[in-house]
């Protein structure tokens, strides 16, 4: 059953007098549940727990944080038909979209349970004094990560599930040792609701102390801004547009104190088709890029915005068959009417810029909030001209930019904006023979891709999902697999400290038998 309320730890709350609801956008109708935004007394008091709930929960071993998270995966899945329907109706996404982003935020919080099971991750650092060093004596250094404090993690629109609630930010920030608390997205507070339910289960279940965990709700940036520029909060993960991220950014910078917000913004994933590739694939890229287009009605973040390629005859050719190909896509529901409605705006921008040219749109009735595809194209000098060409259309939308040269494809490629993905599609002994394009997209992006599409993030440790800006805030870390983790932990020294009083992965017994680096030495050994 949904209340509308506020979790303030352990409690519900609901002393707000803003009130919303979500929406429906395949039916195109408001949803019954009415949601309770946080007041000011609400969100103080859900940051005053989790400073406090930090004292505890930051010393609490990580065997114990592993059971809560695996548990909280148990209470999702025991949540069975009611998340799943509700999902799908604040969302308009299928049954099968559902489960599956239900089965990445259980495999998740999971991967982290046995992260921090192991304990390795907190990268014990050990050098031994030696008193006789001359001219100065070496003092005894030990080193390890600790958490930063209490985290805000703003839900993302685009995944009710895997970045929201119980996703990625959240299931890393409670492993590192960090209480959360969720500013959850108004598009899908009933799915947030549920989620939090889960979690707060497992955390009184688990001993966790109350406040552990909060989740907030908001129609609007209110919630969110306070939350922010609160004293106590001391980092904030967000997934979302720039201007979203961006402003979070900026009011983190200017507290007195300011804290680290690890922001994955926008992507418009550059797409490079080599000549030879083109020659003998364009059939099959046509109908592996209008699937990629147009997967999840456009609306992922690695979602293939721009593609280019040298002009030529089978670049024309690529340019028809892909135009053919994404029209015989069937339209699909978009996440709420006000994510269509900026698709049609910023498409419709798009398609108005000078020398543009539309090569399929998509005319057709359609449903209300389904998205229409569209495919444009422009010359390399135009698109190097016009930064608004440049900007990223959220939604089944690609542009193919048509450069004259190899030497203008990397030009174009060295202006662009920091990137999430960049991908290259080439024969192997084709691909060798442009070593200075690999390294300008290298530098431009966070993953790069050989022969395939940018759709779909393994959650893997090998995952790098972010990029230099405004891909994200700060390209250094992932905010997918294991190493995410590294983003709500600062590195601490003790320096000739007692023995006994070390914590236990830096103590000379080695008690959880971790993995250090001893005296610049891999070891799971005692001292």
């Amino acid at each position: 059953m949904i209340t509308g309320k506020n979790r303030i730890g352990y409690r519900y709350s609901s002393e707000g007098t803003v009130t919303f609801k979500t929406f429906n956008p395949l039916l195109n109708f408001e949803n019954e549940s009415v949601f309770y935004e946080a007041s000011d007394t609400e969100i103080n008091e859900a940051v005053r727990l989790a400073d406090e709930a930090f004292k505890n929960y930051r010393t609490i071993p990580g065997y114990k944080k592993a059971e809560f998270l695996r548990s909280i995966a148990d209470e999702i899945l025991n949540l069975d038909d009611a998340l799943i329907h509700m999902y799908c109706s604040e969302s308009g996404l299928p049954e099968g979209r559902a489960k599956g982003e239900r089965g990445r935020t259980i495999g998740q919080l999971r991967m982290f349970a046995d992260l921090v099971e192991n304990g390795s991750w907190v990268e014990a650092t050990i050098d031994t004094a030696n008193p006789d060093r001359t001219p100065l004596p070496k003092p005894d250094l030990r080193k390890m990560l600790i958490p930063l404090g209490p985290v805000v993690v703003f839900g993302a629109s685009n995944f009710p599930l895997a970045y929201s609630t119980a996703g990625g930010d959240t299931a890393s920030a409670l492993a590192a040792g960090c209480p959360v608390i969720v500013k959850s997205h108004p598009m899908h507070a009933g799915t947030g609701e549920l989620v939090a339910s889960a979690i707060l289960k497992a955390a009184k279940s688990n001993g966790m102390p109350d406040g552990v965990f909060s989740n907030l709700n908001s129609s609007g940036i209110e919630v969110g801004t306070i939350l922010v520029k609160h004293p106590n909060i001391k980092a904030v993960g967000f997934t979302g547009s720039i201007n979203g991220g961006r402003a979070l950014f900026n009011l983190s910078s200017a507290r007195e104190e300011p804290i680290p917000v690890f922001a994955e913004m926008g992507s418009i994933n550059p797409v490079i088709i080599l000549p030879q590739a083109l020659k003998t694939k364009s059939a099959d890229l046509a109908k592996t890029y209008a699937s990629s287009i147009t997967l999840g009605t456009g609306q992922f973040c690695t979602n293939p915005g721009l593609i280019l390629g040298i002009e030529s005859g089978e670049l024309s050719k690529f340019i028809d068959s892909l135009s053919m190909e994404i029209l015989k896509k069937e339209p699909n529901c978009m996440l709420h009417p006000k994510i269509k409605w900026s698709y049609d705006e910023n498409k419709d921008v798009a398609i108005s810029q000078s020398q543009t040219m539309v090569v399929a749109n998509y005319e057709q009735d359609v449903e209300p909030n389904f998205a229409q595809q569209a495919l444009l194209t422009v010359r390399g000098d135009t698109f190097l001209d016009n930064p608004q060409l440049h900007h990223e259309v959220f939604g089944p939308f690609s542009l193919i930019v048509q450069c004259k040269s190899i030497e203008q494809l990397e030009q174009i490629i060295s202006k662009l904006e920091g990137q999430l993905t960049g991908t290259i599609i080439a024969h192997d002994d084709e691909i060798s023979k442009y070593p200075k394009l690999v390294a300008t997209l290298k530098n431009r992006v966070g993953r790069i891709i050989f022969n395939g599409v940018p759709t779909g993030v393994e959650v893997c440790p090998a995952m790098t999902h972010g990029g230099p800006y405004p891909a994200s805030t700060d390209s250094r870390f992932t905010a997918v697999g294991i190493h995410s983790i590294k983003r709500w932990v600062r590195p601490f020294s003790y320096q000739d400290w007692p023995n006994h009083l070390l914590p236990d992965e830096l103590k000379n017994e080695n008690p959880l038998k971790l993995s250090r680096l001893v005296n610049n030495q891999q070891t799971s050994d005692k001292l």
